[in-house]
């Protein structure tokens, strides 16, 4: 991406450009960012056995499953139907990991019969699928580490009181049930969090993961699950991967000796991989000035993010179409009935109606936990690769909305 006072690219293309194209509000990936930061993470682990299981829920469009499967990806999976759709993106079965949670075992039955790899994470469910399928189909095991981590307590999903994960308290059970039912437990999967900065806090639950996987003997590989801090605001903190890398290779390389072979070390990034990939561009629809506010009214809402409202999230945004201008403070809130607030008195290159605005790090969990509240339409989706936009996903209409309603007389 590069900016200049007269335009805003990404891939050498003009952002205005594209919002003239393809209209607004729209959704932007940048292909070049998401493959760079794949990389970054697969040198971070050059000394081990790596493998990176993309968490498609961050941004499920099946030509992004494509492009992370030709850089040699898997896929980290939380349903049925992101199995499903992982599977006609092209990924082959071993390749997929199904990590869900609060599902019934017919469920995980459906992905059994999809060859995919199962993670389990509670034991009601590990002893009925224990029950059905003793040691013919292997299974991974979450475990729950009690380390609170993460930058909110909505995504923090390693604590005691976390819905997620098998407690480290109950492993005397865990055992038994491993037992007497026979099972093949193939891998140990943890995840503590989002937007973790502190790398002595995926050290300290890995370390508690590998003293668990010693009594384990037939493993093939550990899941460290993700949750890697990015940065959000001009010069803010990210996790620093590098780090994470050589200290982690060096505790993995130690445990594999000990355990007396060499194991794989997996990793599910989702936000790491696609959330600076992304832009979302929006137009102004009205400049509104109240005694005590300005407030810039854009074409969009929590509809279409959510993430502002539902997490206090920070998304970066600037005036694309007047880069240069004179700071101003603004309070930019879309159009849907409800108190929808992106920013609170934010300073952004002077605002006027009709010009477009960019929220950055729009590429994880923003097009995906939109919705049609209001009956607005989702927006489009352009993924932009080797220098060309193309678009991935249709603008809705008014009969996506009215597909599967069904009319009757009253």
């Amino acid at each position: 991406m590069s900016e200049t006072t007269q335009s805003f690219q990404i891939q050498g293309i003009n952002a205005l450009e594209l919002c003239e194209e393809f209209g607004t509000p729209i959704y932007v990936y940048d292909t070049a960012k998401m493959e760079s930061q794949y990389k970054r993470l697969k040198d971070a682990f050059k000394g081990s056995k790596m493998k990176i299981n993309y968490a498609c829920k961050a941004l499920t469009n099946i030509n992004v499953l494509r492009f992370f499967k030709s850089l040699g990806s898997g896929l980290d999976t939380v349903s049925i139907q992101e199995v499903q759709i992982g599977l006609k993106a092209g990924f082959s079965p071993e390749d997929i990991m199904f990590t869900p949670n609060g599902v019934s075992i017919q469920e995980i039955k459906e992905a059994v019969n999809l060859g995919v790899r199962i993670n389990i994470d509670n034991l009601s469910i590990l002893e009925q699928f224990g029950s059905e399928y003793g040691n013919s189909y292997p299974v991974c095991i979450r475990m729950n580490p009690h380390i609170m981590a993460g930058g909110n307590l909505k995504i923090s999903t390693g604590h005691i009181d976390s819905k997620f994960g098998i407690s480290i308290h109950q492993l005397r059970h865990l055992g038994r049930l491993i037992k007497s039912l026979n099972i093949n437990v193939e891998g140990l999967h943890m995840h503590t969090g989002s937007d973790i900065l502190d790398v002595d806090v995926f050290l300290r639950g890995a370390e508690l993961l590998l003293d668990i996987a010693h009594d384990f003997k037939d493993l093939k590989f550990v899941d460290f699950g993700s949750g890697f801090k990015v940065a959000y605001k001009p010069n803010d903190f990210s996790t620093d991967i590098e780090e994470l890398g050589s200290k982690m290779t060096a505790l993995f390389s130690k445990f594999c000796k000990e355990y007396g072979r060499e194991l794989e070390i997996e990793f599910e990034p989702g936000k790491f991989l696609v959330s600076e990939s992304g832009y979302f561009f929006t137009k102004v629809n009205v400049i509104k000035q109240t005694t005590a506010t300005v407030f810039a009214g854009v074409d969009t809402g929590l509809n279409h993010m959510i993430r502002p409202m539902f997490y206090d999230a920070y998304h970066h945004i600037e005036n694309v179409s007047n880069p240069s201008g004179r700071q101003r403070i603004y309070t930019v809130v879309g159009y849907i009935c409800e108190t929808d607030t992106f920013a609170n008195d934010r300073q952004i290159a002077e605002i006027k109606e009709g010009d477009i605005l960019c929220f950055r790090n729009a590429g994880a969990y923003c097009y995906t936990m939109s919705n049609n509240y209001n009956s607005r339409f989702k927006p489009a989706e352009v993924l932009i690769h080797n220098g060309k936009a193309q678009l991935i996903t249709k603008r809705q209409e008014l009969e996506d909305i009215l597909r599967n309603q069904i009319e009757i007389e009253l």
